[in-house]
């Protein structure tokens, strides 16, 4: 069973949900796909390239803390999951997860710790600091844990030290990190901040998402100048604990969903069960779908 654990698919633009965040509808205008990307066009290209099921991550063409389409997709479909997004600062922030994660489908809640606070989902700045404050936001971390949400960030690598105080502050949480934390080829991996995924890796609620190689890659398929941060983050977290995702269509400007789905097949040392693993059962462990 193949689990694409990093989708994306939106509705259309509507008086009750007008696309507001227009840095991510320009990008939008390059993808290689309809521009309202539902779920059922997703499932059709899963379908071709042979994915079984799919976690729907929010997209912020709405209000990003409308997830309306997402809880949909995931109430309405077998095949999807969803992850929503939730502004821990919000007065409401614990009511709002809870009313998310009653949702039959929705596993988690998505934090974007890359984001400047003030510009969320449409900018990213690896300055940013906003995550060690919203530590100390208590009740939206305990309907976390109360609700069972993985708590997927996506964050840069030069932010790990702010994701380590808070695995730290809350180590009972399930935890996942996105898009190799924004690491390039030219990132080193024994050495500096990408280096900080070791100490992560202590932490037994901790797994990391080989996702979004197509834009981390300076090369074309099969991106092997990321190969390398592939099997450093194998050696530390185990087959169990890293992930793949495809980033679909997010990724469509420059690869389709066949070369998101199989680029794994060329990184060299990785067995068919490592692989299998990656694709799907190692997710599925983590947040307590098996």
């Amino acid at each position: 069973m193949v689990l694409d654990t990093h989708t994306h698919a939106w509705g259309p633009a509507s008086a009750d949900h007008p696309w507001v965040n227009g840095p991510l509808l320009e990008a939008v205008g390059e993808f290689d796909v309809h521009t309202v990307y539902t779920a059922e066009r997703l499932l059709g290209d899963m379908d071709r390239a042979g994915v079984d099921e799919a976690v729907v991550v929010g997209y912020p063409l709405p209000e990003w803390t409308d997830n309306y389409y997402t809880r949909a997709v995931a109430a309405e479909h077998d095949r999807l999951y969803g992850v929503v997004m939730v502004d821990p600062f919000a007065e409401d922030a614990a009511a709002h997860l809870r009313e998310c994660m009653a949702v039959d489908g929705v596993v988690g809640v998505r934090l974007g710790a890359a984001c400047p606070y003030d510009r969320m989902w449409e900018t990213f700045d690896p300055s940013a600091t906003w995550l060690r404050d919203a530590i100390e936001e208590r009740a939206f971390w305990e309907a976390a844990v109360e609700t069972d949400a993985a708590v997927q960030i996506l964050c840069d690598h030069g932010q790990l030290d702010q994701a380590l105080e808070l695995v730290e502050a809350y180590p009972e949480l399930t935890y996942l990190f996105d898009h190799f934390a924004h690491a390039g080829p030219g990132t080193p991996t024994d050495e500096g901040t990408f280096a900080r995924f070791a100490d992560l890796a202590e932490y037994d609620g901790v797994a990391v998402k080989v996702s979004e190689a197509s834009h981390a890659s300076d090369e074309t398929f099969p991106y092997a100048d990321m190969h390398d941060h592939v099997r450093w983050l194998l050696d530390r977290f185990g087959r169990e604990r890293v992930v793949w995702g495809s980033d679909y269509p997010n990724v469509s400007d420059v690869a389709t969903y066949g070369e998101s789905r199989h680029w794994l097949r060329h990184v060299d040392g990785l067995s068919e069960a490592d692989r299998t693993w990656l694709t799907g059962r190692s997710f599925s462990r983590h947040v307590g779908l098996d």
